[in-house]
């Protein structure tokens, strides 16, 4: 029988760290041994030893000074110490995200000393072996990035936890009795983090909010929103605010407009959007040349600043377009109403007026306030007959209003040139290095109750092509009037692509056959253009498409412009979306302002508001990802006896992600679920390879799977593996 080592002593234990963040947390202040040892909670006498032992070890370092006999301080400005922000991984580590570094700084589980995602923080970062990359330390948690969490309850006898289904939120909150409030065991809670005391596992909190059963629509949707920190309603004091709003048509105020009411004048949205933020004018010069105007709802004019819908529409920044709602920026009576560019109605409206020749040159550019009269409304499927058949006739199953209908000629005649003019605005574009990315949208047939009962695919036509070149085109001409008088103004940016990622995204798509040209901007931009053409209908366009888009940055509002890449402009900014978009206001409002003959404003005021705006667009985004997502998961709840045909659209050491070909939806296959060999995982390939039969499962190739579990609360799918395609 063995023997058990014998044991000399324990370990000495290393203090270092702990000192460091007493000393940092206190930077003013000077601590001798004793202190430390006091707010450590040791007296044994070994420890005071090593106390005193690792401040001596950490003044030989130069990390902190004796200011007084035994007493000690942090270095002031020491190069070790920086602030930045927190990425969690979902391992329970984390990364230091700072621009003094160009690599972003690990973080073990045991040094993020209860910070969380998205946090601001002070670190210590160390070598911890040599030759090996750096890691750090939290030292101080300067600003949580937030402190509400969505979660279900789990009601004890005498205390209560809550548990996210955030894979960066790893802890879970524990609830005092006294503050569960009205929750019920199971409940989908809003829960708000109060205190964190040091010892203590997980941090202490209360519910603000109960939210539902999980599982439950609503209760999901709102639990989307309330992740994100967004709102479902107005306040009640907004509401009223806005409901008493004159929002009729001022003759006095039409005195101070350009009047265009008796210029042909029309909308072409999507068949069910409420609000029409922009509609364009046509007319005919004698000259030859065009007259058309992009005519944006006048928000401004409702909106003014101070006000509280002011405030809360900047707070808001953006409307929401979930899948079965949108949470708009403005009230319903501004948004749907008073700016929403109705036909048959008189709106105020901010126009960008421009002469334009065959060759789409610009002559002549007009911007101000004016009045406008819409025409007609169309929805994007009538246009766009019009534009294939170039006929007036409307049939029924596509018309607005359920029965086939006549358009006047002089509205077809509009139409089809303004179809022509875009196409010459969006191939000059191209020509030009703009990048195309026509991604499929999922959307989803809702029954009354909201529910999925199907699945369709939206793609842009050339009706929407012609919407998007005029917008485009006011845009890029407003920011490039406001611009080239070097005033400060709100732009929208987009950075370069970034070269690693496209290296990497090389990588994926050499295995379908396909380069990218690396020799310049230009061949990148053109390669790019040729590779989102080539897969147009071919079972790996879904995954390229996206690959594609993650390689790009993203783009954002500031006052400092740099271009926008994707479009290949130098000018660019948001002005022909005000009911759904904040900068869209801001943007009237300094163009108003600089027509006026204002001087430049403050750049760093406005800076803030683009960096605000940037931000709450993302929120809005991800909490539409995320709806998307929760309906693909609804939908396959009802679909688990079906069999599908998928392709691979990710190779990871756990399993792979197959995509639905049929309804793209997406969901992971463990490795240990496929049966049919041993499989690991090859980086190198970016494949799994059967031990045995040394067969691949990489990137794009078809398998048949069936749905082995759809949950809603994590917004997860996993599927069972069948075989392969053969």
């Amino acid at each position: 029988m063995s023997k058990k080592p014998k044991k000399f002593g324990s370990k000495p234990k290393d203090f270092s760290s702990k000192i460091l963040k007493i000393l940092s947390q206190n930077a003013n202040r000077a601590f001798n041994y004793k202190q430390i040892a006091a707010i450590l909670d040791v007296d044994d006498t070994k420890s005071r030893n090593e106390i005193i032992r690792d401040l001596k070890l950490l003044e030989s370092k130069k990390q902190i000074i004796e200011s007084e006999p035994g007493k000690y301080l942090v270095k002031a400005m020491s190069q070790d110490y920086y602030e930045g922000t927190i990425d969690m991984t979902s391992r329970k580590t984390a990364y230091f995200i700072s621009p003094d570094f160009e690599e972003d700084v690990f973080i073990p589980t045991n040094n993020l000393n209860h910070a969380l995602d998205n946090d601001k923080v002070k670190v210590y970062v160390y070598n911890r072996r040599k030759g090996k990359r750096p890691e750090a330390e939290v030292i101080e948690v300067i600003e949580r990035a937030k402190t509400e969490f969505v979660g279900v309850i789990d009601i004890q006898k005498n205390f209560a936890f809550v548990s996210t289904a955030n894979a960066k939120m790893y802890t879970d909150i524990f609830i005092p009795k006294d503050k569960i409030g009205d929750a019920e065991q199971g409940d989908v809670v809003i829960a708000k983090i109060e205190d964190w005391p040091k010892k203590a596992d997980s941090p202490f909190g209360t519910i603000l909010k109960v939210l539902g059963k999980p599982g439950e629509h609503d209760t999901e949707i709102h639990a989307i929103l309330a992740e994100y920190g967004l709102p479902y309603d107005f306040p009640v004091d907004v509401e009223v605010y806005a409901q008493k709003l004159d929002t009729s048509i001022q003759e006095s105020e039409i005195a101070n407009r350009r009047d265009m009411r008796d210029t042909l004048t029309y909308t072409i949205d999507p068949k069910d959007a409420k609000d029409f933020d922009d509609a364009l004018s046509f007319k005919k010069l004698e000259n030859g040349n065009y007259e058309i105007g992009i005519h944006i709802a006048d928000v401004s004019y409702y909106l003014q600043e101070g006000t509280i819908l002011d405030d809360e529409a900047y707070q808001r920044g953006t409307s929401v377009y979930l899948v079965d709602r949108v949470v708009p920026m403005l009230p319903e009576v501004l948004s749907n109403f008073a700016c929403s560019l109705r036909p048959n109605e008189e709106k105020y409206t901010f126009s960008a007026i421009f002469e334009i020749n065959e060759k789409t040159q610009i002559i002549n550019q007009w911007f101000g306030r004016t009045v406008i009269y819409s025409d007609q409304r169309f929805a994007y499927e009538e246009a766009q007959h019009i534009i294939e058949t170039k006929s007036n006739t409307i049939p029924a199953e596509i018309s607005l209003t359920g029965k086939e209908y006549i358009v006047k000629d002089e509205l077809v005649e509009a139409t089809l040139k303004l179809d022509e003019l875009a196409k010459i605005l969006r191939r000059n574009r191209m020509n030009n290095g703009a990048i195309s990315f026509d991604k499929v949208e999922v959307k989803f047939n809702l029954n009354e109750n909201a529910e999925p009962i199907g699945v369709y695919f939206k793609q842009s036509k050339d009706a929407n092509h012609l919407i998007e070149e005029f917008m485009l085109l006011a845009n890029k001409k407003v920011a490039e009037y406001i611009g080239k008088q070097k005033k400060t103004f709100v732009y929208r940016i987009h950075d370069e692509p970034n070269e690693d990622k496209l290296i990497a995204m090389q990588t994926v798509i050499s295995k379908f056959g396909y380069k990218i040209d690396f020799r310049n901007k230009g061949d990148i931009s053109k390669s790019l253009n040729i590779l989102l053409e080539d897969v147009q209908g071919k079972k790996e366009q879904n995954l390229i498409d996206t690959l594609a888009i993650r390689t790009m940055s993203k783009a954002a509002y500031s006052t400092d412009n740099i271009g926008h890449y994707g479009l290949a402009f130098d000018y660019y900014s948001h002005f022909t979306s005000p009911i759904r978009r904040y900068p869209d206001v801001m943007v009237h409002r300094l163009l108003q302002y600089y027509l006026d003959g204002g001087k430049s404003v403050d750049q760093e005021v406005y800076e803030e508001k683009c960096a605000h705006s940037s931000s709450m667009e993302n929120l809005a985004t991800n909490a539409e990802r995320d709806s998307i997502k929760y309906m693909q998961v609804k939908y396959m709840q009802d679909h688990q006896d079906q069999e599908f045909l998928g392709v691979i659209s990710g190779v990871t050491e756990w399993g792979i992600y197959v995509e639905i070909i049929e309804n793209k939806c997406e969901g992971m296959v463990r490795i240990r679920e496929i049966k049919d060999d041993y499989y690991t995982f090859d980086e190198k390939q970016y494949a799994l390879v059967g031990e045995i039969s040394k067969s691949l499962l990489q990137l794009g190739d078809e398998v048949y799977v069936k749905v082995k579990n759809a949950d809603l609360v994590k917004k997860q799918l996993d599927f069972h593996f069948l075989r392969r395609k053969e």
